[in-house]
């Protein structure tokens, strides 16, 4: 072992162990890492760097471009009910056309937005159908997981393997190259969940459905926010007259929520006489998103939410005129600009362990939280008191776009159901655009008119250009983690591979398992790469692993096919852990599942996975 083999062996152990801890951000370990392959020289400023030019991060960020607007056109949630209104009511019936139907759309989008799309109709059709969700939802994320192995688009270890093909001179996977083995992996799971797997999972029946997801109007109701919500009038003579909300201390002293600020439009002068003039007096209100900084005017109208008690002490310490609301506030809570949608907490999340006051939420994500509900419990949980939990959900209310933006937190938040189609009736209007420019990129791609990342930069531009996602909202869409996240760590292999770490990785494997034959080393490629996907995140794993697979094959003179497919397929088998892959974690709170949960069911899905890929691939690809 030579001095840079030690370097470059330290720099991929911390990084490793700061993926599986998350002591730190994965984007940041990454950016950490390129850092370090420059400071230690191992690698060249430009090489360094070069991940960020590679033209798989390019395709990557510009798909993430494409399927936002999939979504936010409602795109993906039309196809999806239509081919969920097929499913009946036997569970048997119900947990294959949930799994064909949302493998069919995560082979073209990302799975965790398709699992986003489909969970409130899953969850409906179970109720409806008399079935616990917690017999379809594991159903609906491993679904999602092995529809992502179909097509060079469904994840991104399929375009990271496929380019690093191209990268070697040797031909790249093609779009369709994934879907043999990927339809036969999905019929196994099929008919393991079937006839095995379903016997499996828990037979969940909460005693309220508190991790449902429901529409806006339907969570007004399910918090009983028409019993807590107020409003409180600024009079004359008030104290808040000329204070910011910040410094009013409402909400640390009182408790109260303010939700929205209703003022009176300001008076129009309409005719004018020398030096008099008539002002027309509007009975118009004025409707302001409150932020730190809003000053509180006369007569202003305090839409808040909190106990009754807490009203009337801080209408009278300042004056305030206060009366229920009756419900008829509720169409101002729920806007195309605002609105009301569910978070559930990760196993992870920063925010566990606190109080919502402790987490400065209002301050920090510029949303209000209504109210938490937690699996099993029934009595009303408190804002200011209660320690936040794995599990918990969140009411939250605020813009609609605040609410996006908590999707690039995952780490720290799950959102449930489809806010993006709140969005507003222009983006919906879209969607037959949208579907024609996913179909003439699948054109493209499938064709190889163009290559595969001119394809899908020139459908991202298409989907801007038409209105189907702005700008702003395209940036939004990107997974910027994930982005930086492959962009840092693809130098690491380059690095592992100058300095000789990959072939002697290769030459491990092969004198260990080698004199097997092809077939074992294979298998061990593919329990290897599914063990770390369990810990690490698909991507990574990918560009760990897929360059090892190559010089292995290279080593054994044997064509590297059969090799990268493998990893490939075993990267996207994160089974059997909840934080293995964002559709499990997503499910998690909805099914009520524990950690066990995934395991008996996982484990045993991940044995056939091998076994059908340790089958088939040879004969698809042979050594």
């Amino acid at each position: 072992m030579t001095l840079e083999m030690w370097y470059a062996l330290a720099i991929l152990t911390a990084a490793i162990i700061l993926f599986i801890t998350e002591w730190l951000r994965v984007d940041v370990v990454a950016i950490g890492v390129v850092v370090a392959l420059m400071l230690t020289g191992l690698l060249s400023a430009s090489e360094a760097l070069s991940g960020f030019s590679n033209s798989a991060v390019l395709t990557i960020a510009a798909l993430f471009v494409v399927g936002g607007a999939v979504l936010n056109t409602g795109l993906a949630g039309l196809i999806g009910r239509r081919i969920l209104a097929i499913a009946g009511t036997s569970e048997v019936r119900l947990t294959v056309v949930i799994m064909l139907a949302v493998a069919l759309l995560s082979g073209f989008m990302s799975d965790t937005g398709t699992v986003a799309v489909l969970l409130p109709a899953i969850i409906s059709l179970a109720k409806s159908a008399k079935v616990s969700p917690s017999k379809l939802l594991i159903p609906l994320a491993f679904g999602s997981l092995l529809g992502g192995a179909m097509t060079l688009i469904g994840t991104p270890p399929n375009i990271i393997v496929s380019d690093l093909l191209r990268e070697e001179g040797l031909r790249p996977f093609a779009f369709f190259d994934y879907t043999p083995i990927g339809v036969l992996l999905l019929t196994a799971g099929v008919v393991f969940m079937v006839f095995v797997g379903r016997k499996l999972l828990p037979d969940n029946k909460p005693k309220q459905d508190l991790q449902r997801v429901e529409t806006p109007d339907e969570l007004m109701d399910i918090y009983r926010l028409p019993e807590s919500l107020f409003r409180l009038r600024v009079r004359r003579g008030s104290e808040l007259v000329g204070q910011t909300v910040a410094a009013s201390r409402l909400g640390q002293n009182f408790g109260m929520s303010i939700l929205e600020i209703l003022r009176p439009a300001e008076p129009r002068p309409v005719v004018k006489v020398g030096r008099q003039q008539l002002v027309l007096q509007s009975r118009t209100l004025e409707s302001i998103q409150p932020t730190a900084d809003t000053v509180f005017g006369l007569d202003d109208i305090l839409l808040v939410q909190g106990d009754g008690n807490d009203a009337a002490h801080a209408a009278a310490r300042w004056n305030l005129g206060v009366q229920p609301s009756g419900g008829n506030d509720k169409p101002i809570l729920n806007t195309e600009e605002a609105g009301l949608a569910e978070i559930l907490l990760p196993p992870r999340s920063s925010l566990l362990g606190k109080t919502v006051v402790e987490t400065r939420f209002g301050s920090t994500y510029h949303l209000t939280v209504l109210g938490i509900n937690r699996p099993g419990a029934d009595e009303k949980l408190g804002l200011k008191d209660t320690t936040l939990e794995f599990g918990d959900t969140l009411l939250v209310q605020g813009p609609w776009k605040n609410i996006l933006g908590l999707r690039k937190r995952r780490r720290d938040f799950v959102v449930m159901g489809q806010p993006e189609t709140m969005l507003g009736a222009p983006a919906r209007n879209k969607a037959p655009i949208a579907l024609l420019i996913l179909l003439g990129m699948l054109a493209i791609m499938v064709t190889n008119i163009l290559p595969v990342v001119t394809a899908s930069m020139l459908a991202a531009l298409a989907v801007i250009l038409t209105g189907c996602l702005s700008m702003d909202d395209a940036y939004e869409a990107v997974n910027w983690k994930s982005i930086v996240l492959i962009a840092g760590m693809l130098p690491m292999a380059i690095a592992l591979e100058k300095v000789g770490l990959v072939n002697l990785a290769a030459e491990g494997l092969t004198n260990s398992v080698g004199s097997f034959g092809p077939l074992v080393v294979l298998a061990g490629l593919f329990i290897l790469t599914s063990l770390f996907t369990q810990v690490l995140s698909n991507t990574a794993t990918t560009v760990l692993v897929a360059p090892i697979a190559l010089a292995t094959a290279q080593q054994l003179g044997v064509q590297p096919y059969a090799f990268m497919m493998a990893v490939a397929i075993a990267a996207s088998m994160a089974f059997a852990s909840p934080v293995a892959s964002p559709v499990n974690t997503l499910v998690m709170g909805a099914g009520n599942y524990r950690f066990s949960d995934y395991i008996k069911a996982g484990a045993p899905m991940m044995l056939i996975m091998l076994i059908v890929t340790a089958l088939a691939v040879p004969l698809l690809w042979p050594f």
